[in-house]
């Protein structure tokens, strides 16, 4: 118990610390470097805010772990590892062999932060958008072995569907940020989630397990430091910087993780990550459908998002980024499970997870044919 409370804190604490001075320097700086949000008949702002938010973000995230970089070349010159608590001892060398792919997953991210940062800036066509997410999504998941398990023996098939899985949750988080702490929010619900999934008891204990779950927790905490700037009223925009950083890092995270042992009973468990994503992904294929149903690209920017139809039922917008929280949390609540019921159980938490974005679609449906009438 003691050990997963010293690794809440050392991941959560230095990433929140750092992304909080970090943005609280952008708000100041971002006027000035022309990276400011205007308001338009899109949008539900009524201020020019400024963005950059995803630099504090990245920042959070990066440096945390340069600074545990910087402490392991520490240990490792140490005479003697006598310092260090004994819950970490076990993990030094297990840390240290993580430190190549760590590393090869923060430059991806990184590279996915310049362009939604390029994006703020000037704007970027969809298509260009699209294919380089596509492109550097597939050379770091083809390079370092990334998979989703789904127990598939055609590794062309599970590479396509884990590129396409963690593209999907760049734009949905992306796609999530349209009012003030809805996106990074969800964000930090789903990483909490999926971060005490891997940290339960039958999720195995290995290396891999607790670095993942540490991983989930850095973000947890840089997040949390953004949010104190994005919390209604927001002061700040995390921007596509913010967004593509984020959905990347959640996504590859979720194909380090391992759910299920091939061979093994309980492979149900490898729903874990769709019950925790099921909101971002609804919000996203709902705003696709209702543009294609509109006759509009489906990547045009508009009002359609779950938080807009939420505010169109009469919530005001902290009550709509409220519901998504609460609605997150239900259907994220239902991967803990996963561990404790066999295969007719897993089938009866997508079905209660089916029922509640089910609910959530006939009133906010109701809501938007009543207005247009």
């Amino acid at each position: 118990m003691i050990d997963r409370i010293w690794l809440v804190a050392g991941t959560i604490g230095p990433s929140m610390l750092i992304s909080w001075g970090v943005v609280f320097w952008v708000r100041r700086q971002a006027p000035s470097w022309g990276l400011v949000d205007q308001p338009a008949s899109r949008k539900v702002h009524e201020t020019p805010t400024p963005m950059g938010g995803g630099l504090g973000i990245w920042s959070g995230v990066v440096f945390s772990f340069l600074l545990g970089y910087i402490l392991l070349q520490l240990i490792g010159d140490a005479e003697s590892s006598a310092w260090i608590p004994e819950f970490v001892q076990p993990h030094l060398i297990g840390l240290k062999t993580q430190l190549g792919e760590l590393t090869f997953l923060l430059v991806g991210a990184s590279l996915l932060m310049v362009i939604g940062l390029v994006d703020d800036f000037r704007g970027l066509d969809w298509r260009l958008r699209l294919g380089l997410q596509l492109f550097i999504t597939a050379l770091c998941l083809i390079t370092q072995g990334w998979q989703l398990t789904v127990f598939i023996d055609w590794p062309i098939l599970t590479i396509t569907l884990s590129v396409i899985w963690v593209v999907a949750l760049i734009n949905a988080f992306n796609m999530l940020d349209n009012m003030d702490g809805a996106s990074a929010g969800v964000a930090a619900i789903a990483a909490v989630i999926l971060a005490v999934f891997l940290l339960l008891p039958g999720s195995g204990q290995s290396g891999t397990q607790l670095f993942v779950a540490g991983f989930l927790l850095v973000i947890v905490g840089s997040l949390l430091g953004f949010l104190f700037h994005n919390r209604p009223p927001a002061r700040i925009f995390m921007g596509d910087a913010g967004s593509y950083f984020v959905g990347f890092c959640i996504g590859v995270a979720t194909l380090l993780a391992t759910y299920a042992s091939h061979g093994m009973p309980g492979k149900h468990t490898v729903l874990a990550p769709l019950c925790v994503m099921a909101v971002p992904f609804y919000d996203m294929v709902t705003v696709i459908w209702i543009r294609l149903r509109e006759g509009r690209s489906p990547f045009q920017a508009d009002r359609s998002h779950l938080a807009h139809r939420l505010v169109e039922l009469g919530l005001t917008k902290g009550q709509a980024v409220l519901t998504i929280y609460l609605t997150t949390a239900t259907c994220g609540l239902g991967a803990l499970l996963l561990h404790h019921v066999d295969v007719v159980g897993a089938v009866v938490i997508l079905l209660m997870i089916f029922c509640v974005l089910s609910l959530i679609a006939i009133l906010e449906t109701t809501a938007r044919r009543k207005l247009k009438s």
